[in-house]
């Protein structure tokens, strides 16, 4: 790819991929169940077959490809990395630019649902006035974006997203939203880039923060930090992994895409407001597709990469991070909206400690997915916050 040039970019994946796809389908090798155990243990094994009966059967990617290909991809070298995105703009007679970043176990197609409802607002009872021009990036390692082959990339994007932004679609000022790694990285982009990002909007308070417990912490903010150590005990296993020996647990999920399923479907069933029904909240062609693109790229390994760095980074990184805190995310206008089946549940005064917040919006269903499981309650919220700032 020559540096400096967005090329338009279109999903085809060859057939030989589909035809090895179904064969593998075909003869997957079934484990023993546990019984009465249902999704107790991860993901519930009769669940699972009758999905894989549907991938090898029913399931359409060509229709989902054809459905994908109606947005505009495109593809560009930033800074050495290939970085896959869509870039749809708004109606209206000035649209605001918004990137979205997505998180895990996801990519791009996380915001299919909200995009047309950012972009063409008047079309789903907004006003056109409130348009933006939407840019959904692939993380580095995710979907269609390229895989990165040292460790630490995560650490780079917000410069990567703030380039491609500026310097490839040559926007000054802009907002961003994220959720998952993507509210990591958003956070990133508002301390190093306060001077092109307006305002940003987040769905969660990022997990690091964590590790950066105060001495003083209210009552509120005790009940919490119990709360994630309750959490993560019951559900954290899976980033202890993948934060420490992801190139053990990869090979596995890229070579079986019943395997692949278990490892992700579980998250979908898990963090979202599902009360238990996966598919009272995600079709199963809504969940193959999210599978598909791991499928298709061969980016579960390269996935698990921003955990690993997270979990291995050296001093000098962590040095470099808390000098991009003091310089600047609080200068940054924030709003949240919190889902109530999230997988966390930040007070706002724990936001407070590293964040402008100007608005806090507790909304009253969804989960960890909510582009793809309150796309209206969402798309309402981000219009309403960046109205504010489509004059700055």
């Amino acid at each position: 790819m020559n540096p400096g040039t967005v090329t338009d970019f279109r999903i085809d994946i060859t057939q030989k991929v589909l035809d090895d796809l179904k064969h593998r389908l075909q003869n997957t090798r079934w484990i023993h169940p546990l019984k009465g155990e249902s999704w107790n243990a991860g993901t519930d094994l009769d669940y699972l077959k009758e999905l894989v009966d549907y991938w090898r059967d029913e399931y359409d990617w060509r229709k989902q490809e054809q459905a994908l290909n109606q947005f505009r991809h495109f593809k560009t070298d930033v800074a050495g990395v290939g970085v896959h995105f869509l870039h749809e703009r708004g109606t209206g007679p000035a649209p605001f630019p918004l990137i979205l970043t997505h998180g895990y176990p996801d990519s791009f197609y996380r915001f299919a649902k909200i995009i047309p409802m950012l972009t063409h607002p008047e079309a789903f009872g907004g006003q056109a006035e409130d348009a933006f021009d939407v840019v959904v990036p692939d993380l580095p390692g995710y979907g269609f974006s390229d895989k990165p082959t040292t460790v630490g990339t995560i650490f780079r994007v917000q410069d990567l997203w703030a380039r491609l932004m500026t310097e490839k679609l040559g926007y000054k000022r802009f907002g961003a939203h994220g959720g998952d790694w993507g509210s990591t990285v958003t956070e990133q982009l508002a301390r190093g880039h306060s001077n092109s990002v307006v305002a940003i909007h987040l769905t969660d308070v990022p997990f690091g923060h964590l590790f950066q417990k105060p001495n003083d912490p209210s009552s509120v903010e005790r009940q919490f930090f119990q709360r994630n150590e309750q959490w993560l005990q019951k559900e954290g296993a899976y980033a202890l992994i993948q934060s420490t020996k992801p190139q053990s647990l990869a090979p596995g999920l890229n070579d079986s895409p019943a395997g692949l399923a278990a490892w992700i479907v579980e998250k979908f069933q898990s963090w979202s407001d599902c009360g238990g029904k996966i598919e009272s909240r995600l079709t199963k062609d809504e969940l193959l597709t999210h599978i598909m693109i791991y499928w298709v790229t061969e980016s579960i390994g390269p996935s698990f990469q921003p955990y690993y760095a997270y979990a291995n980074a050296g001093a000098v990184t962590w040095m470099k991070e808390a000098l991009k805190t003091w310089i600047g995310s609080s200068k940054v206008p924030a709003a949240f909206a919190l889902f109530p089946q999230d997988i966390s549940h930040p007070p706002r005064e724990w936001a407070e400690r590293f964040f402008n917040v100007q608005r806090w919006n507790e909304m009253p269903s969804g989960g960890h997915f909510a582009a793809m499981e309150e796309p209206e309650l969402l798309a309402e919220d981000l219009r309403s916050w960046f109205r504010t700032f489509r004059n700055h």
